[in-house]
């Protein structure tokens, strides 16, 4: 039972293992393990959730926001201050953190105004430490391979495949850790900040003549070897870190729920780290109703999309086209199954946006002082076109999930602002280039001042 404000709550026989997701044959979490070995199925990491409930829903709730109102070792993480939902077992000295988590949920009324809607918020992930939602699940996968490496296994690297954001997240938590990286990239498909952050942690970076799923497949092939450790999101260490971003909302919520999340979908392990979060809320008792869940999807890239068309139909594996959401441009996803479970279990639903539609939306977001990256955009292109069909119906509250910082894609607003991209770029601003001349000034600014007389 908890004791004091910030002490360990573990209550006894609290643990967690690894469990597929098929016949929920259970393994030891110190196993390095990616599929279950009888069904081949994906995996996820389970807790005790008798033991959790000993602890009562009032006394999590007292307990977690305890530590959000510290700064010390390892409270200050969003991730770590709740500890105890995440790797129970795991010693303190072998967490590696950068205080990920924790980050702003903001309110953006004139687009609910629009909208009909009586709330949205921007859950803004790309404020941790690589600048995207990918710390959250690195910090405890690579604290994870920490304690592996502590306990004898012989751990020589982290490898990854990624388009830009899990190599960022994966190389600066590894090299925190004295680690070595290892990161498969598609040649030519990610932006310069995305590739400039492995690189500068010191990673090992292969750059490929393949796309992202050519990447994934490679990857696993060399992480078959033990000796490497896989650290993409079909590792259920990943989801671990990654399930606390719903937990966070509804506590920076006053635990209470919003009526729809909706979160961009690329491999897919981020909706599923969303419903396991959830999961243990309700659980727990701390919350007593489900929200709905939106995927959204960019149409280029769009496999989620196209088996929820035919209700939810096996994987068809595409090839994904380019899209300006370079980060979701998967087209066969490799927690496919765990997204699709997620959506059933949380009535979800899953909507497509054109490259325009995702363009604009970031635009329009960015005009009430954000600065979205493109699959944000996707997100909230999918929240303009759920909302038109009245599947999100009018007065409802949504929580939006922004799952990278703007920054990293400066060259997509670029080129949307000096209108260079395959569509008009309606929103755009432009730079007025003028003489260093008084009289030219003011007239330029003239249409502005009257508009605001």
């Amino acid at each position: 039972m908890v004791t004091n404000n910030t002490a360990l709550a573990k209550p006894a026989g609290a643990r967690a293992w690894l469990e597929s997701i098929q016949g929920k044959r259970q393994y030891d979490i110190n196993q390095v393990l990616y599929r279950c070995t009888q069904s081949g199925s994906l995996l996820n990491v389970a807790h005790d959730m008798d033991a959790l409930r000993q602890t009562s829903a009032a006394e999590w709730r007292r307990l977690f926001d305890a530590r959000m109102g510290r700064w010390d070792f390892p409270n200050a993480s969003g991730i770590w201050s709740k500890r105890e939902w995440v790797l129970p077992d795991i010693d303190p000295a072998h967490i590696i953190t950068l205080q990920e988590g924790r980050s702003p949920l903001l309110e953006m009324p004139p687009l609910a105004r629009e909208l009909g809607l009586e709330q949205v918020w921007l859950k803004e992930c790309g404020t941790s430490h690589t600048g995207s939602f990918k710390d959250l699940g690195m910090t405890v996968l690579v604290s994870h391979v920490n304690s592996l490496i502590a306990r004898g296994l012989p751990i020589r690297a982290v490898a990854c495949a990624s388009t830009g954001d899990t190599s960022a997240a994966l190389a600066a938590y590894a090299s925190r850790a004295g680690i070595p990286t290892i990161v498969f990239l598609p040649a030519g498909k990610i932006t310069t900040a995305q590739l400039i952050q492995p690189i500068s942690n010191g990673a090992h970076v292969l750059s490929l003549d393949t796309d992202f799923d050519g990447c994934m497949r490679i990857v696993q092939e060399v992480t078959a070897d033990q000796s490497i450790y896989l650290a993409n999101s079909m590792n259920p260490l990943r989801i671990e870190g990654q399930k606390t971003v719903g937990i966070e909302i509804i506590q920076q919520l006053g635990w209470q729920l919003p009526d729809w999340m909706i979160i961009p979908g690329g491999n897919l392990g981020n909706v599923s780290a969303l419903a396991a979060g959830l999961d243990m809320l309700l659980e727990t008792g701390i919350i007593n109703q489900k929200p709905r869940l939106a995927v959204a999807q960019a149409a280029h890239a769009n496999p989620l999309y196209t088996s929820y068309q035919k209700g939810f139909a096996d994987l068809e594996p595409m090839q994904a086209k380019t899209t300006l959401a370079s980060a979701i441009q998967i087209g066969n996803p490799v927690s496919f199954p765990r997204a699709v479970d997620a959506l059933q279990r949380y009535n979800g639903v899953v909507e497509e946006v054109s490259e325009a539609e995702l363009a604009h939306a970031a635009a329009l977001a960015d005009r009430q002082g954000f600065f979205c990256c493109p699959h944000t955009g996707v997100a909230l292109g999918a929240l303009r076109k759920l909302t038109g069909k009245g599947v999100i119906p009018g007065g409802a509250s949504v929580a939006v999930i922004s799952t990278a910082h703007g920054l990293k894609f400066s060259e997509f607003k670029t080129a949307y602002h000096e209108n260079r991209l395959d569509f008009d770029a309606t929103y755009r601003t432009e730079v007025i280039r003028l003489p260093a001349d008084v009289q030219a000034v003011q007239e330029a600014l003239k249409p502005l001042l009257e508009e605001r007389a």
